[in-house]
């Protein structure tokens, strides 16, 4: 795992920051690791690694690293549905948790496989259950 300044932070996923499985992250072009979510990481877009970009204050109002509306929009690609899962939990209100679930499940089920779902969905859930 990466800390915060070893790498850079963008608003949103891009092709040209696909994930690098020789990595183990994503990566720019030129091999600067990249999140490409920023409410996920707690930090603002940046380019903390690859130019020096002060770090933000880590500590900050959780309103202020909400999902943005785009993050809320169905993925094309399955590397970018952990994300979408994440963005939807993030803004959903704790008695909604269960509905919000199944929910993402019958519609991430129509563009890939289920089983990719429910995998997806297992790993954010173990997460995003554990910080609540």
């Amino acid at each position: 795992m990466l800390g915060p300044g070893e790498f850079d932070v963008v608003a949103r996923p891009r092709t040209e920051l696909a994930y690098r499985p020789d990595l183990g992250w994503r990566a720019t072009p030129d091999g600067v690791p990249v999140c490409v979510h920023p409410f996920r990481v707690g930090m603002a877009p940046g380019a903390y690694a690859s130019a020096g970009t002060p770090l933000p204050p880590l500590e900050t109002d959780d309103a202020e690293l909400a999902p943005p509306p785009e993050a809320l929009v169905l993925p094309e690609l399955l590397d970018d549905l952990s994300g979408w899962m994440v963005a939807h939990l993030r803004v959903a209100d704790r008695d909604e948790m269960f509905s919000v679930v199944a929910r993402l499940e019958r519609q991430a089920g129509e563009r890939f496989a289920p089983g990719e779902v429910v995998a997806v969905l297992r790993r954010v859930l173990s997460v995003e259950l554990a910080r609540s």
